[in-house]
């Protein structure tokens, strides 16, 4: 038979939804990249369509305003669990913008995709509402499959167990439709040094400073601005590192805060350093999401120091409880304390660490390409016809075995 056609759609809610399509869609490739046509689409943008282009900043803006006032967050939310997968679904996407939803059906018809992969519920709608209905796989990077991530796929992953064991409950999920994975950390994680001496040196920071990296997202909205004015006011041998993301008018004001002579303050813009820069760290601090994982992938500690949604709550609740290697706080001046009494004595963060450590194993998107490319042999089986490899031939892909499993 003829190639099939997978789409990787990218869409911008924040880069949670990014990360983890970036990390898929290069494994997905790589591995079975010579059986079938992988595509990776920006989809919002690259047909130049001004109501894709509308769809995706209005969704991109809701968590901007998310991170700016929490409790519009925890509402709407609150309103989508309670509406149930299809009408919280029908409400986001025919409702409040009708058509971006039908350019957005359109558009994907265009390509004409045989199986979409899909990190945001939205493209998982789309594909579900084709004429010809392609295989539709999502996978949900948060704690939990809330209202958006439930609506029908042909399967569905999640990476935390509590997310998995709770939707297993529900009558639209079984241990067919939904897999538990490791969490799509970028695949250029496993290519960066954890060793944190060479990290700093390599960045030219103090190689002896206790090195806090803050992140609110990849907007720089939060708490981050409160608790660097703080600590700059120490007089201790600290290295802060706020990254601001896209938000440049935060970054010009860190270029020019003044600091105490002792504290070495290092702020970034939107940068692809991210890697580097946790490798350097010795705590994380800022705001709750999937930069929990990238933290907790190399070894860091983490103060989650807000939450904006139930999502970011949830996620906030499985490195706390599950993992072990976060804690929660959500006063600055009382972060800025902690922060103070980590850098006196690190031997406080080694329960952290160990736990940080400990789920090491639990990230990397080689599984998840496995699951996807089971899927698609299952459902399309004429590609086995030219010796490609089925799920049982091809060679063991190295995979970790999952910790904290379900």
């Amino acid at each position: 038979m003829d190639k099939i056609k997978v789409l990787f759609p990218f869409v911008e809610a924040g880069f949670g939804h990014i990360m983890p399509m970036k990390s898929i869609a290069e494994t997905f490739g790589r591995k079975y990249g010579d059986k079938v046509d992988v595509i990776s689409s920006s989809f919002f943008r690259e047909s130049g369509d001004l109501h894709l282009k509308k769809y995706e900043q209005m969704i991109s803006r809701q968590v901007r305003i998310y991170n700016r006032f929490p409790a519009i967050g925890y509402l709407a939310t609150f309103i989508c669990e309670l509406s149930g997968s299809i009408l919280a679904s029908f409400g986001s996407m025919r409702l409040i913008a009708p058509v971006a939803y039908r350019r957005g059906v359109k558009r994907m018809e265009e390509i004409a995709p045989d199986a979409v992969f899909s990190t945001h519920w939205v493209t998982n709608y789309y594909a579900q509402h084709l004429k010809r209905k392609p295989l539709t796989v999502m996978y949900c990077p948060d704690a939990q499959q809330n209202a958006l991530f439930s609506y029908p796929s042909d399967l569905a992953m999640i990476s935390m167990p509590d997310g998995y064991r709770k939707a297993l409950k529900r009558k639209r999920f079984n241990a067919d439709n939904l897999k538990f994975v490791p969490f799509l950390i970028r695949n250029e994680a496993f290519s960066v040094s954890p060793d944190k001496r060479a990290a700093r040196a390599a960045l030219g920071l103090p190689e002896e400073n206790f090195t806090v990296l803050l992140v609110e997202g990849g907007y720089g909205i939060g708490k981050m601005e409160a608790i660097c004015k703080l600590l700059a006011k120490e007089h201790l041998p600290l290295t802060v590192i706020p990254v601001c993301g896209k938000n440049k008018a935060l970054y010009r004001r860190f270029l020019a805060l003044k600091t105490a002579q002792e504290i070495t303050f290092r702020p970034y813009g939107f940068t692809e350093d991210m890697f580097r820069l946790e490798a350097a760290a010795d705590l994380f601090c800022g705001k709750s999401g999937n930069i929990l994982a990238e933290a907790t992938f190399f070894g860091n500690p983490s103060i989650v120091t807000n939450c904006t949604s139930l999502i970011e709550r949830h996620i906030a609740g499985h490195y706390i409880r599950t993992v072990g290697c976060a804690m929660k706080e959500f006063s600055p001046r009382k972060t800025v304390g902690m922060i103070k009494a980590f850098a006196k004595d690190p031997a406080l963060l080694a329960p952290y660490r160990e736990a940080a450590n400990a789920y090491r194993g639990h990230f990397g998107s080689e599984r998840a390409a496995d699951e996807l490319w089971e899927k698609i042999v299952s459902t399309f089986p004429g590609l086995c016809r030219d010796g490609a490899a089925t799920t049982t031939e091809r060679e063991d892909s190295g995979s970790p075995e999952l910790q904290y499993a379900p």
